[in-house]
């Protein structure tokens, strides 16, 4: 589910950029028929590291952390857009325009393109970015959260826990099926976080995952330690 167009904008800006041409043709990363080169890496870290405080980027322990995190969310986002293309999934032009008018519509007029600007992004990958990430939450719901099941126990020990007693006052305007709608989407919302990990694991598994240890250690100056280790 999309947060704040704040937020997604800034997720976003990550593999938009434009640097250092000749680093950017070796692949760091493949996943199944898809890869992530160098250029594309470095440019995503680049745009990570303005939601990390000034401090990090002195401390290089931490910087490191940044960088393995990164490669993680990366590797999962080309799991995951691997999954969509054999599942056929896809996004439409319209539900990729109302996308961006959502995200346009939290910032001041010209704002939007201001930020563009001033990340050196062009709005032709920017809105490419989009509709990655628009096809990733599609897997997640159609493959994960829909397929939750939900049940009548379960409605009814988050209603007492969380409705039942507690300021009724304000659920005096609502039907019970109103309710038991946002209870179920409560539900399948946290079970589909609990389940997040064990799934993408599974997903994992069955694909060929690719990452040039030599580069990495090259682009870090460490050592790549595996994320289940």
């Amino acid at each position: 589910v999309l947060g704040a167009g704040s937020l997604i904008f800034l997720g976003l800006l990550i593999g938009c950029g434009q640097k250092d041409a000749d680093l950017g043709k070796e692949v760091l990363v493949r996943v199944g028929g898809r890869n992530l080169t160098v250029l594309e890496f470095n440019d995503a870290f680049e745009i990570a590291k303005i939601a990390y405080d000034d401090s990090i980027r002195r401390r290089p322990e931490d910087l490191r952390d940044a960088q393995i995190r990164l490669l993680n969310e990366l590797t999962v986002e080309m799991i995951l857009l691997e999954e969509a293309q054999k599942l056929g999934i896809q996004v439409t032009d319209s539900e990729l325009e109302k996308a961006v008018a959502e995200i346009k519509g939290d910032y001041p007029e010209g704002e939007f393109e201001k930020t563009l600007l001033e990340f050196a992004v062009s709005y032709d990958s920017w809105k490419n970015r989009l509709k990655n990430r628009l096809v990733i939450n599609k897997v997640i719901e159609e493959e994960l959260a829909s397929k939750i099941t939900i049940s009548p126990e379960d409605i009814n020990k988050y209603y007492q826990e969380h409705y039942q007693g507690k300021a009724m006052e304000s659920q005096s305007g609502r039907s019970s099926d109103d309710i038991n709608e946002a209870i179920v989407k409560q539900l399948r919302r946290q079970k589909a976080e609990e389940s997040y990990q064990a799934w993408i694991e599974t997903l994992r598994s069955q694909y060929d995952i690719e990452i040039n240890d030599r580069l990495w250690e090259k682009l870090t100056g460490s050592k790549r330690i595996e994320e289940n280790e």
